[in-house]
Formats: C-alpha cells, structure tokens, sequence
C-alpha cells in the first residue's frame, strides 16, 4: 500500500471498519470514549499517525545559530534536529549507528559544527556525513563504508518558522499537506515571529482531550467566566437569554483535518463590547480592560505593549461617532511600519480572525493578534493514554532593531505561580475530563454540531491514517 495519503476533505466521511470495538469509532456526532483512553487505540496512533503524518518538531528559535541543536521526542523516537546553516535544517534520528548511543539531549551547540558521539568518539559533519571512526579498520572486515554510517536522515520541511517532520519513507507532499493553511501562515506572518516564552507542563488527560479543549469556545462562559459576562450570568446567575460570545463564531473544518474559528467584527479588537458605552475615552477603557483580561491571564497573543499602546486613543481627538476598534488597528500598523516591524496582512477580513484559534493537524493550534499569537501543543505520552504533555509558546513579531533570543522551554513546577489565570482555567478541566471518560456508563462523547465541527473533523482525518 501506498504511504501517500489521499488529503481528507471536510465533512467526508472515512470507510468504516468493522474490525474495531465500538468504543474506537467516529460517530455521525459523537466519538467513542476507547479513542481517548484505551492503551491499544494509542498503540495505533505511533503505528498509523505519527509514524507518517506531518508534525511540528521545533520552531527555528531553538535552534537560531549554525551547530545550533535541539531533540524532538514522539513515542520511543527521538529526533536531532540541526542548524547546518542560517538556510538548512537537518533532521536525523538521534542514535549513533556504532552502539547507539544519543548524540544530543535536550538543546545545546555542536562546537566547530562536529557531531561526537560521547561514548567513543565516532565524528560526523552538520550534514550527516561521517568524519572519523575510531580504529576503522577493526569494523566490517576493513571495508566499512562511509554511507554504513552516515546519520540517518528524516523529513524535514522549513515553513513559518516552523520546523516540520515526517517519519514516513515516502510521505504525502508536504506543500499538499499544508495547502490549507498556508495562506493564514504566511497572511499572519508566523515566520516572523520570534520567542517570547515557552512553558510545558505534564497533563493527566489524553493528549487530545488537551488539545480539544481549544477547538471551540463555547466553553468561555462555564470556565472563564470573567471574560464573557452575559454568559457566565446565563450559566452561574438568574439571566436566561442573551448575546453570548460563542454564538458569535465562525467555524470552518478544513481539508487534511486543519481548522479555525474567529469572532469576525464581533471582538474587542473591533471595538464589539458587551456594555452600552456613549464616550470615546470609556470605549477606549472598556476595550482596554478586556484585552487586558487576555495580557494578564495568559500572558501571550495580547501583550501590555498593546494596551499601552491603545490607551494612547484617549489622548487624540477623535470624533464622538469614531470607530475606536478601526482607529486602534490604524494606530498599530502606523506603529509597526515606524518600528519596521513586520505585520499580518491587512485586511477586513484579516483582523477579524485577530483573536481566532488555528489548528494545524494534527497537534498545533495557533491564536493570533496583531503581530503577536500563542501557540499551543499537545504532545502523547509514548505509553499511557490518560497522560500528556502541555505546550504554550508566546511568540510575537519584532521591530527591525531587536536581535531575537534562543528559545528555551521551562517547565512548569506550580501552575499558580509559572501559568496565567486562562490556562490554569483550561488545565484545571482536563483531569476531570479524562477521568469521566473512564467512567462504565459513558460509552461516547456528544459533540456540537456547529460548536463542535472542528473535533469532529480531527477525528475523521486520523481515521484515514488510522484505517489505511
């Protein structure tokens, strides 16, 4: 069988098989709770998805300099990853093929650009070529040949900053794979973005209960209360009706399993405020005090620099009937192109996705703003699937003159002092979540069909790696 994937399509529906237990399928709107929770269906995954899907290894800021490494781990593989130069990456199974040792841990720097096995000293160049062994002529009868123990090589596609990989010998292209986000990757100019913080936490839920948790708000109003007022009076007060956030939102399930949803005109950014407000200057304040919930509690896609810099408004002279959301967005780009710092290309359209969610299948989502987004992954733990590990990087776009820093990730000891308030928020559901699936009276999870579409369609494309 041909490893080259037929790319799914939104909304198609994968030829069933009848050889798995009822708890492993997609429903029409719903999926069994053993594709979260059963050690055999995560056995499946390492052998069908991530053995051949394409996936974010690194993002190019942990490894800025030439000699530059950093390791990728997914089930029992582990990957070196290697800045050969300021325009190649190199990916390579990190073993030595002598004893196999690990020639990288964690990040750090090849000095000189030599490779070294720490155990006995075999050498190889950036490019994987081999440079010295030891006593060579003790190896293969004298004829060991220079392509026996070249490193091993691995897929590796450069794209938004990102560092893509493919364990596949013959992969699916990956410009076919991409296709359908690569027009929001390069509009929201994700391959200038540059580090600001990355953290990564153990999570005891499945590494797509994390993720899932994202594709859709209508969870604001239960779980964040403070960022959706009418909502979380509807859910923890006496209102019954009103304008809720998450009835606002476009959803769009793409091709290869990729997705987004955004608020359109009906966000902070634009101005969309939930209060009845007359002046300017409270308009202004308003908007600051949202986008602020945002700057605080999570510390990515919103920064202070954004506020201070929209509070500015106060003191212009703007026309009673001005649109305040279309003058702030006037007033970052003027600031951007002073500062030569690069922005998402300006359209109507553009900004009202400012604020969105942006998944890549099949583990990044992707929240952008005005030069700036969080990126979060969900990574499987290699055996147990009631566990995962948690990523959240703020990455923002910088002016000409600032040098970006090496990437590096810390790991959260205790979420109430290393996490914002939304994560902590987010995080806390997660146990809980994989917990209930356990549960002998649940036999599937209900999903939205609106709200919901973008899991949904998650699942359908890892049945067509899963069932081929």
């Amino acid at each position: 069988m041909s490893a080259i994937l037929r790319p799914g399509v939104a909304g198609d529906t994968p030829s069933s098989n009848d050889d798995w237990p009822a708890a492993w399928r997609t429903l029409a709107q719903g999926l069994g709770v053993g594709r979260y929770i059963d050690p055999e269906f995560a056995k499946l995954e390492f052998e069908k998805l991530w053995s051949r899907v394409w996936q974010v290894a690194a993002r190019l800021d942990e490894i800025p300099a030439e000699g530059d490494f950093t390791t990728y781990t997914i089930g029992d593989q582990s990957i070196l990853l290697v800045r050969v130069n300021e325009d190649t990456v190199k990916a390579y199974y990190n073993f030595c093929p002598h004893r196999g040792t690990t020639l990288g841990e964690d990040c750090g720097h090849f000095d000189k650009g030599r490779i070294i096995c720490p155990f006995h000293g075999w050498r190889w160049n950036l490019e994987g070529d081999i440079q010295m062994v030891l006593a060579r002529e003790e190896f293969n009868g004298g004829q060991l040949q220079d392509a026996d123990v070249a490193l091993r090589s691995v897929h590796c596609e450069v794209y938004a900053g990102f560092v893509f990989i493919n364990l596949d010998p013959a992969p699916q292209p990956f410009a076919e794979f991409i296709a359908p986000m690569r027009e929001f990757l390069d509009d929201f100019v994700l391959g200038d973005m540059h580090h600001v913080w990355w953290k990564r936490a153990p999570i005891p839920c499945n590494w797509k209960v994390a993720q899932e948790a994202f594709f859709e708000a209508y969870h604001v109003s239960a779980t964040h209360p403070q960022l959706e007022k009418v909502g979380s009076e509807v859910v923890y007060g006496d209102r019954t009706e009103g304008e809720m956030f998450f009835q606002d939102l476009t959803y769009e399930a793409r091709d290869n399993g990729h997705g987004c949803f955004y608020g359109g005109s009906k966000t902070p950014i634009a101005g969309h405020v939930q209060e009845q407000i007359q002046s300017v200057a409270s308009l202004v304040d308003a908007m600051a005090a949202r986008m602020n919930l945002t700057a605080e509690g999570l510390g990515a896609m919103i920064l202070k620099d954004d506020i201070d810099l929209l509070l500015t408004l106060k003191d212009r002279d703007l026309p009673a009937d001005a649109n305040v959301g279309a003058e702030y967005v006037k007033l970052q780009y003027t600031t951007a192109a002073e500062q030569g710092r690069p922005m998402p290309k300006m359209t109507a359209e553009n900004v009202g996705k400012w604020g969105g969610v942006n998944f890549i299948f099949p583990n990044i989502l992707i929240l952008p703003q005005a030069g700036n987004a969080a990126i979060y992954r969900a990574l499987p733990h290699p055996t147990d699937p009631d566990q995962c590990i948690f990523e959240i990087r703020s990455v923002k776009t910088l002016p000409a003159a600032v040098q970006p820093e090496r990437s590096v990730v810390q790991d959260v000891v205790d979420p109430e002092q290393d996490l914002g308030l939304i994560p902590r928020q987010d995080l806390s559901n997660l146990p809980r979540v994989q917990k209930g699936l356990h549960a002998r009276g649940m036999k599937q999870a209900w999903l939205a069909s609106h709200q919901e579409k973008m899991i949904l369609n998650m699942h359908e494309e890892m049945d067509r790696y899963l069932q081929s």
